[in-house]
């Protein structure tokens, strides 16, 4: 099933299918556990539009790539031109939010980063970015206190909240438009908190936003 921007209702949302802009190392505990410094300013990659899945849909995981991380995250998805915008332009630019799972080919990132070449090959492979529907803006008026959790087969691997980033959610987008335009389509992955670890082919998965929706769904080896 083609990837399209869709409500929780299951009513398309009238936008394309942009790229996806991703934050790295955005909540301090998640930043410990890889042993990688805190970065003063926000780390910034790329996914493709080939990366994006339904997340209620059961995803495909590669097979003899070595370890396949999870790293689930906030999903904001932009509905106006953002270029040197300020925070008031940014959070008037997003139109609705979701959740997000950023795959990593952790073992090959390894490798990349310990030669000091870029990441994409560990993170912007093709189903990379299972992305759940999204809810309205209006649904999550405070941006800085959402929410949010991973279980795996019933046990909570991830749990945390927005008021924990290093750089906000206003802060990210505002940064992000002074070093390229985001467009309307375009989806940012606002950082994942700790607790990442390998995903394995029949692992139940169910993701939420506390009081507004959740999502169950699972992976198979691709």
């Amino acid at each position: 099933m083609k990837y399209r921007h869709r409500w929780l209702s299951g009513d398309r949302i009238d936008l394309p299918t942009g790229k996806i802009v991703c934050v790295g190392r955005n909540y301090a505990e998640h930043a410990e556990e890889l042993n990688n410094p805190l970065p003063d300013d926000p780390v910034l990659f790329i996914k493709p539009t080939s990366s994006v899945v339904h997340l209620e849909l059961p995803f495909k995981i590669p097979q003899n790539r070595g370890d396949v991380h999870f790293e689930t995250e906030i999903a904001l998805l932009i509905d106006k031109p953002l270029c040197n915008a300020s925070e008031h332009e940014a959070t008037d630019a997003i139109k609705a939010l979701g959740l997000a799972l950023d795959l990593t080919l952790r073992d090959l990132q390894a490798k990349m980063k310990s030669r000091g070449l870029p990441w994409e090959v560990a993170k912007a492979f093709d189903g990379s970015c299972p992305i759940s529907s999204f809810v309205a803006k209006e649904h999550l008026p405070d941006l800085e206190n959402i929410a949010f959790s991973l279980k795996i087969n019933g046990k909570v691997r991830q749990q945390d909240t927005s008021a924990n980033m290093l750089t906000s959610i206003p802060g990210l987008l505002s940064y992000i438009s002074r070093h390229f335009t985001l467009e309307p389509g375009d989806i940012v992955l606002s950082g994942t908190p700790k607790g990442v670890a390998s995903l394995y082919a029949g692992d139940r998965l169910e993701l939420a936003i506390k009081d507004v929706f959740s999502v169950e769904t699972s992976c198979r080896a691709s």
